[in-house]
């Protein structure tokens, strides 16, 4: 059964390295980027990632790209 795919919705997602709790685990936050084009190449993304962490106080711990597709029977 072939299966179109539809993109809806891209994010660029930073996770960040705030700190450390009491028990010296790291502590994460995320930012997220909406109305990221679908078709956007990934190394322009990353690119993009390095850019934004100069504009951050926190490190980036992982880029994220998060895809939002929907599936329909042809």
């Amino acid at each position: 059964m072939p299966v179109n795919i539809n993109p809806l919705a891209t994010r660029l997602q930073l996770r960040l390295n705030v700190g450390l709790d009491e028990n010296f685990n790291p502590i994460y936050r995320t930012r997220s980027f909406s109305n990221v084009k679908s078709d956007a190449d990934n190394s322009d993304l990353f690119a993009l990632a390095q850019e934004l962490e100069s504009l951050q106080v926190h490190t980036i711990n992982s880029v994220r790209r998060v895809d939002e597709v929907e599936l329909e029977e042809v």
